[in-house]
């Protein structure tokens, strides 16, 4: 199908599954984690060609973000199910006033309508993307990375099994079939048949959907995040932070990408520093890329002037000497693309500033910034990490699939 046959057929389900009970859209959840369980095979097929066109062309930690396996599979499915345990936010409302004249007002949850997700090279954002549609109330187009174009087929195929078996059209999930970038601005700006356009990746494909989409966008993503370590920390607990902030998955967003130390205790915390992320580690030491203090302490790469402000996506952080909690607030002022940001301390009154000064998504105080995921934060999966302020901001569950309208019931009044 074309990509304007698919945003029809989108279109016109719209209305169907706005109107659907929260039952039957849990029905349909279930199912569809049931066929992802049943289909595994077809869909672990589809993946290992993916992973053989992408190898040599991207990354390995890159390849690590396209690989499926059966743990995997077995996790969206849990996922979606997770959902049908979720509040369904459609219908609830929101505030409610009653007039001195007798009108009352209801501010209702409703869904978006329909829903687009343009995204990279993660075929797990499939599952959750159309899971979290479905339960509230939306149609989703899903438009995926031509690395991970196989996978995602065979998921969504798979998905919309899973829809028919319980009597649901298959359009109320969809993939767009063409992976160019023609393709893309062709749904950013189709603003007849799309609702909301949610880009999920790299800072180019963010910056493109920012700047062309004519349809409502959602800036979400790119995650340049920083932990400060203070100069009242616990160093124990600084390390163990920094390295599941770095290593745990340095491919995803909320991984750590930047480390800042207070000059006080630079001489003692660096050298250990050091030793947890390149010494011991017999696999994949992470690369230190130091500013010129820094440098002065222990052996690593010099920090070129753009490395805080990249997004590495590997074992590399980027390093650096502040004189206090201010400093290090300017810092990522300055550098932060506004996703996820920590300090590590024992004094309250610096963690309070931190916490009140960073402008940022998601702030942390004495905890790994990898935490800023919807199932951490107990909304089932996510659809996107928004790092802009309006609709939408941090993990977007189902609540943010929504948007509202007044429902005004009276008696006869009129003005």
């Amino acid at each position: 199908m074309t990509t304007l046959e698919i945003l029809k057929a989108a279109k016109a389900s719209a209305p169907e599954l706005a109107l659907l009970d929260t039952e039957t859209k849990n029905k349909a959840l279930m199912a569809m984690a049931e066929a992802l369980l049943n289909d595994e095979v077809k869909i672990l097929a589809a993946n290992a060609e993916d992973i053989e066109n992408a190898i040599g062309t991207i990354s390995d930690v890159m390849i690590d973000r396209l690989r499926l396996t059966h743990d995997r599979i077995c996790g969206m499915a849990d996922g979606i199910r997770q959902v049908c345990e979720l509040d369904d936010p459609v219908g609830k409302v929101i505030e409610q006033n009653v007039r001195p004249n007798g009108l009352v007002i209801n501010k209702v949850r409703v869904p978006m309508g329909v829903v687009a997700i343009i995204y990279e090279s993660r075929p797990n954002v499939t599952s959750d993307a159309a899971a979290l549609a479905l339960k509230s109330g939306n149609v989703c187009i899903l438009r995926g990375g031509k690395e991970a174009y196989k996978s995602s087929l065979a998921i969504v195929d798979a998905m919309r099994k899973g829809l028919q078996s319980v009597g649901l059209p298959k359009t109320f999930v969809n993939m767009l079939e063409d992976t160019t970038r023609a393709g893309a601005n062709e749904l950013m700006t189709a603003t007849e048949y799309v609702d909301l356009l949610i880009p999920r990746g790299g800072a180019g494909l963010i910056r493109a959907c920012v700047e062309n989409a004519k349809v409502p966008c959602i800036q979400t993503g790119t995650g340049i995040c920083h932990i400060y370590v203070d100069d009242d920390a616990d160093i124990d607990m600084a390390l163990n932070i920094i390295e599941n902030a770095k290593t745990s998955r340095p491919s995803v967003c909320n991984a750590e990408e930047v480390c800042l130390v207070n000059r006080k205790i630079a001489e003692d915390f660096l050298p250990k520093l050091k030793n947890r992320l390149v010494d011991s580690r017999d696999n994949n030491p992470v690369e230190l890329r130091l500013d010129r203090e820094a440098a002065e302490i222990i052996e690593g790469k010099a920090a070129s002037e753009n490395d805080f402000d990249t997004e590495f996506l590997d074992y590399i952080l980027a390093v650096a000497i502040v004189s206090d909690v201010k400093e290090a607030v300017a810092h990522i002022s300055k550098h932060s693309t506004h996703h996820s940001e920590a300090i590590i301390t024992k004094n309250e009154k610096n963690a309070a500033y931190f916490t009140a000064a960073v402008d940022s998504s998601s702030v942390y105080v004495n905890a790994s910034t990898r935490f800023t995921d919807g199932g951490e934060f107990g909304l089932g999966c996510e659809i996107g990490i928004s790092t802009q302020k309006l609709h939408a901001r941090g993990p977007m569950g189902l609540s943010e699939l929504t948007a509202y309208k007044y429902v005004i019931t009276g008696n006869g009044q009129i003005r």
